[in-house]
């Protein structure tokens, strides 16, 4: 079991949760009768994804799971590690699991998306045998970034950012133990703010600022104070209306109201005030998706190049390209009939019975499957006139044909909806 750390230890790690108790945050999944509380209380580690922000207490969760399972706790950094780590990890679990007093071990993989397919690979047999329980931490969506393999063999946990109260709680337990100094009100709504929502980036302000205030012999931290050991930083954290939140939803419904300056001026902003482009540069291709969508689908490709431009250059250079996408997409037409389209289908199949697939369009492999009538009737498109099966019907049966997508009067949409509304033509003639 963890014990507790001495007083020079960081703050972080003095104030590191020694129990599930004492974690704050994370309610949706650690309360009574949530999710990972009940795979905490059922006595049997399983392998899984902590999908969250920095700063949130992913590693946190996994070193509490080690200790709840009196298990080895392996941890290997997917930025600076390797197969290298992984063999080794494999060698101290095998000898753990058949040793005198056998034991198990929990391997712990921070940032898992750096790692490549066949790095990731290299877990599969020994999460499948049991040797070990997996748990990788990652800021990135694991259902693009983790292989679909150990995802499948894996519970995906979702994090969310820690609240205004849970971070106010945690300069509460840094007061209790003398670790800071008194914090007055408005410095301490700077500093909440300025956090935003992750743990880490406050634990490592609050330090800062006990070191400073111990230097200087204060009684209390004072906004004025903060503003001046901090800096020009801090202040753009400010909740007077720069909030984070705040300028990114500025930067999208700038670009969605295709005004190029007011875009350009929000991402400046944006990057003035300290947010990492990785993030800006995600919230990018979801514009390009969402408001411009089929009207110009160059603006999608436009946005993961950019995107790839900066992981390549880093800052300052790969801002450039950013900015570039900035502006294309401002000036690019809108369209967000697919979005609209999808959101749609979805609520239509939440709402809707499960519907079999028609018998000509399933797929007939098997003798046993083509006697069943599988796939029997289907018109193959390429060989009918035009490429197109007119009057062929590709939904359930006895099911209205709905119509989702609804193309705008804009950019390639125009085009897209002349051809629906003639391939719509030549079904109708053929009914």
């Amino acid at each position: 079991m963890a014990t507790a750390p001495n007083a020079h230890a960081p703050l972080a790690e003095r104030l590191r949760p020694r129990t599930l108790g004492e974690v704050i945050g994370q309610q949706h999944l650690l309360g009574e009768g949530m999710a990972l509380r009940l795979a905490f209380e059922s006595g049997q580690p399983h392998s899984c994804i902590l999908w969250g922000p920095p700063g949130v207490g992913k590693t946190t969760i996994a070193r509490l799971m080690a200790d709840s399972f009196d298990a080895q706790f392996i941890t290997i950094s997917a930025v600076l590690g390797g197969v290298k780590d992984i063999r080794e990890a494999v060698e101290q679990a095998q000898a753990a699991r058949d040793g005198l007093h056998p034991q198990r071990t929990i391997v712990f993989v921070d940032e898992v998306h750096r790692f490549n397919k066949s790095q990731q690979d290299a877990f599969l047999p020994h999460v499948e045998s049991g040797l070990f329980t997996f748990i990788g931490a990652t800021t990135e969506n694991p259902s693009f970034e983790v292989n679909s393999a150990l995802l499948s063999r894996a519970a995906v946990y979702v994090l969310q950012p820690l609240t205004e109260d849970d971070l106010r709680a945690i300069v509460a337990k840094a007061r209790a133990i003398d670790a800071v100094p008194a914090i007055e009100d408005a410095a301490l709504d700077r500093l909440i703010a300025y956090a935003d929502g992750d743990a880490r980036r406050l634990l490592n302000t609050l330090e800062t600022l006990a070191v400073a205030a111990r230097r200087e012999q204060l009684d209390s931290v004072t906004d004025a104070w903060l503003l001046r050991v901090l800096g020009e930083r801090m202040r753009r954290y400010d909740k007077g209306g720069e909030q984070f939140y705040d300028t990114i939803s500025a930067l999208h419904k700038s670009v969605r109201g295709s005004d190029p300056d007011a875009a350009l001026y929000w991402f400046v902003r944006m990057l003035d005030g300290g947010v990492d482009p990785r993030y800006v540069a995600r919230r990018l291709i979801r514009m390009a998706a969402e408001d411009i969508g089929l009207a110009d689908p160059r603006a999608l490709r436009l946005a993961l190049d950019a995107a790839e431009v900066y992981e390549r250059l880093g800052s300052p250079e790969g801002e450039l390209a950013l900015g570039e996408c900035v502006v294309y997409l401002a000036v690019a037409p809108k369209s967000n009939a697919v979005y609209k389209a999808f959101n749609e289908v979805r609520a239509f199949v939440k709402r809707d019975g499960t519907r079999p697939v028609p018998l000509h369009l399933r797929n007939a492999p098997t003798r046993l499957m083509k006697s069943l009538d599988y796939g029997k009737d289907y018109r193959y498109a390429h060989d009918e006139a035009g490429g197109f099966a007119a009057g062929e019907n590709y939904f359930p049966e006895g099911m209205a044909p709905p119509v989702f997508y609804e193309p705008v009067d804009r950019g390639l949409e125009i085009r897209i909806g002349e051809k629906l509304r003639e391939l719509r033509r030549l079904n109708h003639q053929a009914d």
